[in-house]
C-alpha cells in the first residue's frame, strides 16, 4: 500500500493554562502569553484548508519542532539556538510526529456552541463572541454531542450465564459421546444386495478454455480477449487503476499536519478464450443390478476415445425383526460373501450405524 500525500494543513493547540485555542505554528498562547508546552497535543481545526503558501508548506515539511531544554520555548526543526533564550538546542527534545489525528475535514464545519452561555460561534473561534468563555475543541464538541440512533457499547453476558452455558455445552458433548459410543449386538439376515459400476470415457479433440494471455499454451488457437482485474499492488503499473481510501491527517510535530491517502493499484491484464487439442470427459457408462455378480459395462470406443476412471459401489441391506441396516462392502470379494438369507452378527450404535459385522456362528 502506498501513502499518497494530498497536502498540508495548519493544526491547532489548546493552552492548558487558559484554554485558548491557538494556531499550531504559534509559539506562545494568544490568551495568556504562555509558551507552548512540550507535551500539549496538536489537534485538527474545525475545517482543514490545504496550505497554498510555499513558505508555510516548506515549514510543514521541515520536520518536528524542538523545545528548548532551558526555557521550554518552541523552535523550528533545524534551529541550532533557542529563539527565546539563545540556549543551545543540541539536547532539546523533538516533538513526536506520525500520529493519525482523524479523517481530513475538508467540508464546512458546524458552529461551536458556547458551554457557558449557549451562543453559537464560528467553528475556528477560540472564545465565545458573547461572553468571552473559552470554546471547546472540535473533537470535544463532537464527542459531547450524541449521534442520533447511536448505541452504547455492547454489554457482555453476565459471568454466571457464561459459565452455565459452558457447562451445558460440555454436558451436551459428553452425552453425544456416550450416545454414539454405546453399541449393541444384533443378529440379522441379508434381505437384498445391490451393485453399481461406472466407466468414464474421454475423447481427444478441441476444447475451449479461458486464461491469462501469458499463461496460454503456445500451440493454442487464440480467441477473444478483454482486460480484467488481475491483482493489486502498492506501486503504479502501465495498466492499472489507482484506488485510494479516505484522506486522513497525520501530525507532523510542527503545528502542521499532512493529509494523506492510502492507495493501491488494481492491475488489469488480458484474459482470453482459446482452443486446445486435449483429452476431456465426454460420457460415463454405467451398469447396476440387485445380484452378487457385478460386471463392468461394455464400452464401444472410437479411435479418438479412451476409458479412464472406473468406480464401483456395493450395498447390502440386512433385516432383524422390524429393523433394517445398510452395510457397504469395500470390495467385490467382500460383497460376494453376502448371500441372500445368510445370517450375520452386527454391532450397531444408537443411530443404527454398523460398527462391525461378521458371519453368525
Amino acid at each position: 500500500m502506498t501513502r499518497k500525500s494530498v497536502g498540508y494543513v495548519e493544526l491547532v493547540w489548546i493552552c492548558p493554562r487558559c484554554s485558548t485555542k491557538n494556531p499550531g505554528p504559534q509559539k506562545f498562547c494568544n490568551g495568556c502569553g504562555a509558551p507552548q508546552p512540550e507535551n500539549v497535543p496538536f489537534e485538527q481545526p474545525a475545517e482543514e484548508k490545504l496550505l497554498k503558501d510555499a513558505g508555510a508548506i516548506a515549514r510543514a515539511k521541515a520536520g518536528p519542532d524542538i523545545h528548548c531544554p532551558y526555557c521550554g520555548a518552541r523552535n523550528p526543526a533545524g534551529a541550532k539556538f533557542c529563539g527565546g533564550c539563545g540556549g543551545d538546542l543540541a539536547g532539546g527534545p523533538a516533538r513526536a510526529r506520525g500520529s493519525v489525528l482523524g479523517a481530513h475535514r475538508a467540508g464546512p464545519a458546524p458552529k461551536v456552541k458556547c458551554p457557558a452561555c449557549g451562543t453559537e460561534n464560528q467553528p475556528d473561534a477560540s472564545r465565545c463572541a458573547n461572553c468571552g468563555a473559552a470554546l471547546p475543541s472540535v473533537a470535544m464538541a463532537t464527542a459531547a454531542a450524541p449521534t442520533a440512533g447511536a448505541q452504547g457499547p455492547a454489554k457482555g453476558l453476565p459471568v454466571p450465564l457464561l459459565i452455565g452455558g459452558g457447562v451445558c455445552l460440555l454436558l451436551g458433548a459428553l452425552a453425544m459421546f456416550l450416545l454414539f459410543g454405546r453399541t449393541s449386538a444384533v443378529e440379522a439376515s441379508v434381505a437384498s444386495v445391490h451393485w453399481e459400476r461406472a466407466v468414464e470415457i474421454e475423447a481427444y479433440g478441441p476444447v475451449e478454455r479461458q486464461g491469462w494471455r501469458d499463461e496460454i499454451p503456445a500451440d493454442a488457437q487464440l480467441g477473444a480477449c478483454r482486460l480484467e482485474y488481475f491483482t493489486s499492488q502498492p506501486e503504479p503499473a502501465p495498466v492499472a487503476t489507482e484506488v485510494c481510501g479516505t484522506p486522513y491527517t497525520v501530525d507532523e510535530g510542527s503545528g502542521y499536519g499532512e493529509v494523506v491517502q492510502d492507495c493501491v493499484y488494481e492491475v488489469y491484464q488480458d484474459r482470453c478464450t482459446y482452443v486446445v487439442q486435449e483429452w476431456s470427459a465426454v460420457d460415463t457408462v454405467t451398469s447396476q443390478a440387485d445380484s452378487l455378480s457385478p460386471a463392468w459395462p461394455s464400452t464401444q470406443l472410437r479411435s479418438d476415445q479412451r476409458a479412464v476412471q472406473q468406480t464401483e459401489t456395493y450395498s447390502v441391506v440386512l433385516s432383524s425383526d422390524s429393523e433394517t441396516y445398510t452395510y457397504r462392502p469395500e470390495s467385490e470379494a467382500e460383497f460376494r460373501q453376502f448371500q441372500l438369507g445368510s445370517s450375520w452378527s452386527l454391532e450397531v450404535n444408537a443411530l443404527g450405524g454398523i460398527r462391525s459385522i461378521e458371519p453368525a456362528r
